[in-house]
């Protein structure tokens, strides 16, 4: 909580109840290294799962158990409530569904999304005294659930899929990890995480959707949830700058080339209206950007 900057006491105690050693199997744990390669920890000691560490749940895959700090700010910003619905793509073997389960408590709902059959199984048997959650496994990019008030996604996307903004509850809140290939892949010289990944917070107001930079980020791509032409845009807007200023998400029709960070067909990452990044959108502009689904 510390490392992210993060003061939430309902947070701190749901990572607090969830040990994270229930979540990865027996000792010793792969931890990844500065250069990204896998380190064993000295021994079996559960000390060493609460280093802030990423861990290899697959490593040969390269998928990992994320990193707590991270998660930690990620979850304060989706602001959980007790009694809420949530969805959790990309579940993993459970730990941090179990987390957001503690959160929205016995009167809540946690679905877990899992593309791996055999992480979905783990997951399953890691989560079987939660009465609450349920762990599907499919690809959580076309998988019906529920509508939620809540969306986490746990892996990282080039747009946001069609099922989940509609999937949202109103005032419901999407934790979308948007990433270039660079984000993911090995390159030389290596890519500073800034310019080829970022955290959004999406919140459905009525047909529009409010945006907001959470967080850099480099994670394990979203199977379904990339295409070719919004990865290009993402990487034109990484390497430009600016997404800081991003405060909606536009679906349907475009908005004016000077009024987007991002503009990829059939949605963008809109500026504030206010901000000095182009001419002030006219009454007429700003309706141009409001969905139409």
């Amino acid at each position: 909580m510390a490392t992210a900057a993060v003061s939430d006491p309902r947070v701190e105690t749901a990572f607090a109840e969830a040990r994270r050693e229930d979540f990865l199997g027996p000792g010793p744990w792969l931890v990844v290294g500065s250069l990204g390669d896998y380190i064993p920890t000295a021994s079996a000691d559960p000390a060493f799962l609460y280093l802030d560490r990423v861990v290899g749940i697959l490593p040969e895959r390269h998928l990992n158990n994320g990193q707590p700090s991270l998660h930690a700010k990620l979850i304060a910003e989706a602001s959980l409530q007790a009694g809420e619905h949530v969805v959790h793509i990309g579940a993993g073997t459970g730990y941090y569904t179990a987390i957001m389960a503690h959160l929205v408590g016995p009167s809540g709902k946690v679905t877990g999304i899992e593309l791996d059959p055999g992480l979905a199984e783990r997951a399953r048997d890691n989560l079987s005294s939660y009465p609450d959650v349920d762990v599907v496994c499919g690809n959580g990019a076309v998988v019906p659930f529920e509508t939620a008030d809540v969306i986490y996604v746990n892996a990282g996307a080039t747009r946001p899929v069609d099922a989940w903004l509609d999937g949202l509850s109103e005032g419901g809140r999407l934790i979308l990890p948007l990433t270039t290939n660079r984000g993911f892949t090995r390159h030389d010289p290596p890519v500073p995480i800034e310019r080829s990944g970022a955290v959004f917070r999406i919140e459905r107001r009525s047909s529009e959707f409010l945006a907001r930079w959470i967080s850099p980020v480099a994670i394990f791509p979203c199977e379904g949830a990339r295409d070719p032409l919004s990865e290009a845009a993402l990487d034109e807007g990484f390497a430009k700058g600016g997404w800081e200023k991003v405060a909606r998400l536009c679906r349907g029709l475009e908005m004016p080339e000077g009024h987007c960070w991002l503009r990829a067909p059939g949605w963008c990452l809109a500026w504030d209206p206010t901000e000095a990044h182009g001419p002030r959108l006219s009454l007429n502009e700003r309706g141009a950007g409001r969905s139409t689904r």
